[in-house]
């Protein structure tokens, strides 16, 4: 079975940092996410969607991440059962994330991104994107391109 989700979308609030008794920590976000169609004459809506970091990864949210920041998270998605006060039993759902990144450059983290989503460079002990840096190509080196 496949359990794999990501997703990108502005945070709707700043992360949440807190520590469990045994001092580990893990931060809580929402991500506002933007939906591909609307209605004719009507603005597209978004889904606010929860979102849970731990350890390293939750220090890195709450770090490097404000209100209104491009953000893109990868996870899988969990449902939480529990008990309201009035003793109705509710059910929430929410990403755990794997990984996190910045869906932006720094310096336009409140602007749209100007491709697509990239990898940022995580502090050492962070899970980031392990695979190779990518570099653009000079308008040169299109013509060796085979489409």
């Amino acid at each position: 079975m496949l359990n794999h989700i990501t997703i990108m979308g502005r945070l709707a609030r700043d992360p949440e940092l807190r520590y469990t008794q045994s001092q580990i920590p893990v931060a809580s976000f929402t991500v506002a996410v933007d939906r591909d169609f609307a209605g004719e004459g009507q603005q597209r809506e978004a889904d606010f969607i929860d979102c849970v970091a731990w350890r390293q990864g939750g220090e890195f949210v709450s770090k490097y991440f404000q209100k209104g920041s491009l953000i893109v998270v990868d996870g899988r998605l969990q449902s939480r059962k529990w008990t309201d006060k009035d003793g109705n039993k509710r059910v929430s759902w929410e990403i755990l994330s794997d990984r996190t990144y910045f869906g932006g450059s720094k310096s336009g983290q409140g602007e749209a991104p100007a491709t697509s989503a990239a990898p940022a460079k995580a502090p050492a002990g962070v899970n980031s994107y392990p695979g190779p840096e990518f570099h653009e190509l000079d308008d040169e080196d299109d013509g060796s391109l085979p489409f």
